[in-house]
């Protein structure tokens, strides 16, 4: 059967940012930004997401072009003769579904808040009483089961619709009221009184914080941010290489990926910092800025109704896109590995990932005596650990090795497979450095994620 294709080039780009765009980008990214000294940080992380994130994702890209199938056979289809690289399948397929056992419990916490937003329920209420919400939310698991039920629905009902009438279709249209809502939020944020003060602390270089907080220290939180936000190792990118055809440039559409990845993070800050400072408001980070610290602000905020409705609006669609991203993977592993049709992939796959989600809805209520990593940890950190801290690191250095090593695919099948199309070319003399250097660095991540 033919494989079905994204229609445009710009589909694939979009569809392969809102893969990467979502919650780290507006609750991490800042906070650590702020924290290591604004603007000198932001050129740190940009810097090791060039050289060290987009490496890794064309090769995801080039893997699944040159395959055409998703990570479930791309390996049996590239490797040599009586190798073992398509046992990684495994490593992949766990990994999808470890992020969406979490990742679909918390853009239901998303869904709920907007409902919430718009119909005034923060009006009013103390600081404490904000806080009393969000501790009723996770002590309720009754609700988190029901919306998570509502965020799994949404994005596997996309999927079923197929490609180009589902995922690239409904992408296109969420990633443009995505940035829409975002430039205005933002527009609003610095717009605010005292909101200048939040802008020092985000955007002017202080390279005193970053030997305070210590220059190694900085520069890992900059190589770490740069490799996890981009979802990479688990063959959630490789799966749409595998839906374009060799018209374009797989290096210049990584970049274009990377862009709007940073863009948005960026953006994020500019509404975070201003609003928090013209408030009086101590930026928080995790879930407290975004379920507790913002909800504060919006409820003394001029407007905050109405603002805060569209800020968790914005947050909604962040999240969704992305399990529209990882689902259709997960989706398309299936329908590639059995054959199966894309109905029966999407009512399994909606149970499956349902049930998965259980532990983690479970973990803040029924189940919250399991602490897995310690005290005060929970199912949610112990997921996130299994998958930040490793399957992405290793499946990187997989794609890594499989993509310029001899006894893999190798580095020349995989540049003849990035020379393809117009536009930038992969560069040449990068070989030395994506098949020695880069390793070792993404090593470094993976250590230094237990050492911290």
């Amino acid at each position: 059967m033919k494989r079905e294709h994204l229609s445009s080039r710009l589909g694939f780009i979009l569809i392969t940012a809102a893969c990467s765009i979502g919650l780290g980008n507006v609750w991490r990214f800042p906070y650590i930004t702020g924290r290591y000294g604004g603007a000198s940080f932001v050129l740190l992380y940009i810097l090791f997401l060039v050289i060290l994130g987009l490496p890794i994702v064309v090769m995801e890209f080039a893997v699944g072009r040159a395959s055409q199938r998703s990570v479930a056979l791309s390996f049996d289809v590239l490797e040599p003769k009586g190798s073992k690289w398509h046992w990684y399948k495994y490593m992949a397929i766990v990994g999808n579904y470890l992020l969406m056992m979490f990742y679909t419990v918390i853009s239901g916490w998303l869904v709920w808040y907007f409902v919430q937003m718009a119909i005034g329920r923060f009006q009013g209420l103390a600081t404490e009483e904000v806080n009393g919400v969000f501790e009723g939310l996770l002590a309720s698991p009754g609700t988190m089961v029901i919306c998570t039920v509502v965020t799994i629905g949404i994005a596997v009902g996309v999927c079923s619709l197929g490609i180009q009438k589902g995922v690239e279709r409904v992408t296109k249209l969420m990633m443009l009221f995505l940035f829409s809502l975002l430039i205005v939020l933002a527009v609003k944020a610095i717009l605010l009184p005292g909101a200048k003060e939040g802008l020092r602390y985000y955007l002017l270089p202080d390279f005193r914080a970053m030997v305070e907080n210590g220059l190694p220290e900085c520069i890992f939180a900059a190589m770490g941010q740069a490799f996890f936000t981009l979802s990479i190792g688990i063959g959630a990118l490789s799966v749409f290489g595998s839906r374009i055809d060799k018209s374009s440039s797989l290096t210049e559409n990584a970049l274009y990926m990377g862009g709007l990845d940073t863009l948005v993070a960026l953006l994020s800050g500019l509404i975070i910092f201003p609003a928090c400072f013209s408030f009086g408001v101590e930026p928080g980070s995790g879930p407290n800025l975004l379920f507790i610290t913002l909800p504060n602000i919006f409820n003394i905020m001029a407007g905050g109704r109405f603002w805060g409705s569209l800020f968790f609006l914005f947050m909604c669609f962040a999240a969704i896109t992305t399990l529209i991203a990882v689902i259709e993977n997960i989706m398309t592993f299936f329908m590639d590995l059995t054959g199966c049709s894309r109905k029966k992939a999407a009512v399994g796959n909606f149970i499956g990932i349902l049930v998965l989600s259980l532990p983690c809805a479970f973990g803040f209520n029924l189940w919250q005596g399991i602490q897995p990593l310690g005290p005060g940890s929970t199912i949610l950190d112990f997921e996130d650990f299994i998958l930040s801290n490793n399957l992405l690191p290793l499946g990187s250095l997989v794609f890594l090795f499989f993509c310029t090593r001899r006894y893999g695919w190798g580095w020349d099948k995989f540049y003849e497979e990035t020379a393809a199309g117009s536009g930038m070319p992969y560069p040449k003399f990068a070989r030395n450095y994506v098949t020695y250097v880069l390793p070792v660095i993404v090593l470094i991540v993976f250590i230094g994620g237990y050492l911290s």
